[in-house]
């Protein structure tokens, strides 16, 4: 038997934490000294406190560990922890990895000391001819989905695209929301066609716009879309419509977001 200060050198677990294990019920002594309350460990819970400390490399919490240490000759459980664990793992890979991306995006920009003045003008965009296709998507970020069904129910239609082709998508809500966004994208196209289930064709109406295009990643477009927006209420207009983005340069185009070209169009009027 060891006393616990010589268990607690060769676990290499201190022995406040030794004794918090065994308050939580992770690791207990093998036998506890009922006049000196000295606690003694077997040789033979080493291997336990290896498999404690892998475990937490791993990143599970304590308290999974007891509930993993009851399970560990099933293993059928333990691939569930394991496999549990690993989803966790992968979500915040992806998290941080976006997270490196956005912040490349900003030392990128801050190394080049790029411009960030932004050039607003007002013009005027002609009645066009469109396919069109509203959906309430759950996210912002699930825009492809509706490129995905505009396509897949013109596909065999054979489309003549307009010149030059506007491909936009228009945000129809009046505020921002977190979940079940109404958002339509419209495609400007020549000839006439019937409309599919979803996709709608009609001459979109002419419209005056506050108009921003830029050059670079879509992580940027929150910085433009302030701008537009400072931009219309220091020149006496106002809102007027939904704003929309026009898409010169996109995914389908280029997998290089720095070569993305955005067209930021907010419709306004005169105050």
């Amino acid at each position: 038997m060891l006393k616990i200060g010589e268990f607690s050198k060769l676990s290499r677990i201190s022995i406040r934490m030794l004794r918090y294990y065994d308050e939580i019920g992770l690791l207990k002594p093998a036998e506890i000294d009922c006049f000196t309350d000295y606690r003694y460990y077997r040789e033979d819970q080493l291997p336990i406190v290896g498999r404690i400390t892998a475990l937490k490399d791993m990143g599970f919490p304590l308290a999974d560990i007891v509930k993993m240490l009851e399970a560990y000759d099933d293993r059928e459980q333990m691939e569930r922890f394991f496999s549990a664990r690993r989803k966790e793992l992968e979500a915040a890979a992806r998290d941080t990895a976006n997270k490196l991306t956005l912040l490349d995006a900003a030392q990128n920009r801050l190394r080049k000391e790029e411009n960030m003045e932004y050039n607003v003008t007002i013009k005027t965009i002609p009645a066009r001819y469109a396919a069109t296709l509203q959906m309430t998507l759950p996210h912002y970020e699930d825009e492809g989905l509706l490129w995905g069904k505009l396509t897949e129910e013109t596909c065999r239609m054979k489309l003549t695209e307009a010149d030059p082709c506007l491909c936009a998508v228009t945000y129809l809500d009046g505020e921002y929301k977190e979940e079940n966004v109404e958002m339509m994208a419209w495609k400007t196209v020549k000839g006439s066609y019937p409309d599919t289930e979803h996709v709608k064709f009609r001459t979109l109406p002419e419209v005056t716009v506050a108009s921003c295009t830029y050059q670079g990643s879509y992580t940027r477009i929150t910085d433009v879309y302030a701008a537009v927006v400072a931009w219309i209420e220091a020149n006496g207009y106002e809102p007027a419509g939904p704003m929309f983005n026009i898409y010169h340069v996109s995914p389908h185009e280029t997998q290089n977001p720095d070569a993305f070209v955005t067209e930021i169009c907010y419709p306004v009027k005169k105050k």
